[in-house]
């Protein structure tokens, strides 16, 4: 463990590094490529358990040959650093001869003790290889309309 975190631990001050090196140069500022770099340390996985077993639960039940967990709850109207709101892009074998609704309910069921407990919305990606090489794009999550967004969004079709 002590090795992770040294090495955890020298990353974040290459990364540290590296990012102020480019927001100092005025190459890229200059041609508009980049405003600036955000920093964010690698953090251990622990510091995401539901995420972990997101990530853990779907590589076992459907070793895929690519697997995306993305958190989403900062999209939405919740404390900073939940884990409610989550987008999995599942690409598997297993899924060749399933049918779409056959494949939420497989990554549903995987899932159960998440959606159970934590998790309060989860979108779902589950395609066969061939798919995804034919379109590797991820779709784009819609805005939050929860509470105070929604009854501002329905004002406003009402105009």
């Amino acid at each position: 463990m002590a090795s992770h975190l040294h090495i955890t631990s020298r990353l974040n001050s290459a990364v540290r590094t590296f990012s102020r090196a480019l927001n100092r140069s005025s190459f890229w500022r200059g041609a508009g490529l980049m405003q600036s770099v955000v920093f964010r340390p690698v953090t251990m996985a622990t510091d995401r358990p539901v995420e972990a077993n997101i990530r853990r639960k779907l590589t076992e039940m459907f070793q895929p040959v690519h697997l995306d967990v993305i958190n989403e709850s900062s999209m939405h109207n919740v404390p900073r650093g939940s884990e409610t709101h989550f987008k999995v892009v599942v690409i598997s074998e297993r899924f060749d001869k399933e049918s779409l609704i056959k494949r939420h309910r497989l990554v549903n069921e995987a899932l159960k003790d998440e959606l159970d407990g934590p998790v309060h919305a989860l979108s779902i990606q589950a395609k066969t290889p061939a798919q995804w090489n034919q379109n590797a794009s991820v779709s784009k999550s819609p805005p939050c309309l929860g509470g105070m967004a929604r009854e501002q969004a329905q004002k406003d079709q009402a105009r």
